[in-house]
């Protein structure tokens, strides 16, 4: 097995697009040990929803990152205490969905530090009943990545704030997250170090279960310039687009409703790859102009509350909807 150096890069989109470079161009035959720590973030999962697992006005405000990784599974909050581990190797031997494979050396090292770890159902990993770990796989050719989280000493609070929906109503084909107790390591050990000097721990305890000896200098796969290029073009590409962040969710029904000085109005949206397909507005407000020509203006514009500002901001919303403002339909809208 050979380690990988992200440099200390934070941002999410990079570390997923180095993570699928090395899969998909690095030692087709040799494993991989990959650790990222990502800046705030809310990464998603490859078949999932994304406007329906995030808090969009609480993303928004926080200025969150927001990127959708290949592999299956939920919504998980990424932040600058928590230590993401990734294996890169061969699909042999009935290798896929083992998460046991690849966390058993990760448990090892945690319980060693004196964290009661241990995998539970089908991919996680807990410590008194509490998860500390999820973990996730995807495929490409005749490789595979077995990555997961390590949540050390992240605000929990933040994870309850970002993946809670707005309230309202959305049928979604996407699969949703289920959320579960969490902890963090930290809390399990006698005397917490910094995360990078735990990522130091995890490292070499990883290499020893895997029968390095103490002391033996850790082996590495060196990125040239060259890769890096690659890595930070399919970041700009695939990671930071807005077509493979939102476009790519399933597509879902949504309903809302709001109550205002002039009435009631209530939307329908039907959205497909990230697209507003229809548009349908009922209720008891009143209006000069007829609300047909706003709907007609909204089909087709891409679901996110730019491009909906964007498509609207020219138009007299309160003649449609007498005394409501812009800012309180795009509030509707998304």
């Amino acid at each position: 097995m050979l380690f990988v150096d992200n440099q200390n890069q934070h941002d999410p989109a990079l570390n997923l697009a180095l993570e699928e470079y090395l899969i998909r161009n690095i030692s087709p035959t040799e494993e991989l040990l990959l650790f990222y720590i990502n800046e705030p973030s809310i990464i998603i999962g490859r078949h999932q929803n994304t406007v329906a697992e995030i808090n969009v006005e609480y993303v928004r405000e926080q200025g969150l990152h927001v990127v959708r990784r290949l592999s299956g599974g939920g919504a998980v909050y990424h932040d600058l205490g928590n230590l993401n581990f990734s294996f890169i190797a061969p699909n042999v031997g009935g290798s896929f969905a083992n998460f046991q494979k690849f966390t058993a050396p990760v448990i090892q090292v945690l319980r060693e530090l004196g964290v009661p770890a241990e995998l539970s159902g089908r991919n996680d990993i807990l410590a008194d009943g509490r998860k500390i770990s999820g973990n996730a796989q995807y495929v490409s050719g005749t490789r595979l990545v077995s990555h997961g989280t390590l949540l050390y000493n992240t605000s929990l609070d933040e994870i309850g704030k970002a993946l809670r929906v707005k309230a309202s109503k959305i049928e979604s084909k996407g699969i949703k997250s289920v959320r579960s107790r969490v902890a963090n390591i930290a809390e399990f050990l006698s005397e917490p170090v910094n995360i990078l000097s735990f990522r130091t721990q995890i490292l070499l305890g990883v290499f020893q279960q895997l029968g390095a000896p103490d002391g033996a200098v850790i082996p590495e796969y060196h990125l040239e310039p060259a890769d890096w290029e690659a890595v930070n073009q399919l970041a700009r590409e695939r990671y930071r687009s807005w077509e493979w962040n939102y476009g790519s969710s399933p597509a879902f029904n949504l309903r809302r409703s709001v109550r205002y000085a002039g009435g009631e109005i209530e939307v329908y949206l039907v959205v497909q790859k990230g697209k507003l397909q229809s548009v349908r507005f009922i209720g008891d407000f009143f209006g000069q102009r007829e609300v047909a020509e706003l709907e007609e203006r909204l089909v087709g514009c891409e679901y996110g509350p730019t491009a909906l500002e964007e498509r609207l901001t020219t138009l007299a919303i309160n003649q449609y909807f007498t005394g409501f403002t812009l800012a309180e339909l795009l509030s509707l809208l998304y």
